[in-house]
């Protein structure tokens, strides 16, 4: 019988030597969900909170207001939360 063109297809190109060197190099004090810029911090801290603290399964997503804390965003200048004035 034949072997799928698939399991040919992937062991002709596994690059899994590639994969293990880069993890090999990569800093262990790196945390997931903590690194970038002011709004990733924020929300890699929040979800560290939240899993510590209330419950170790949710998961915290970005909202608007997370992005205009950081000033990564700006307020609406319409609809009905507009600021007047």
């Amino acid at each position: 019988m034949a072997e799928n063109p698939r399991t040919t297809a992937a062991r002709d190109t596994d690059d899994h030597e590639l994969i293990d060197a880069a993890v090999a190099d990569a800093d262990s004090d790196i945390v997931p969900g903590s690194a970038g810029g002011g709004l990733q911090t924020n929300i890699g801290s929040q979800a560290d909170l939240t899993e510590a603290v209330d419950e170790p399964d949710a998961s915290t997503r970005p909202m608007k207001s997370d992005a205009i804390a950081a000033g990564e965003a700006r307020p609406s200048d319409r609809g009905p939360n507009r600021q007047n004035g």
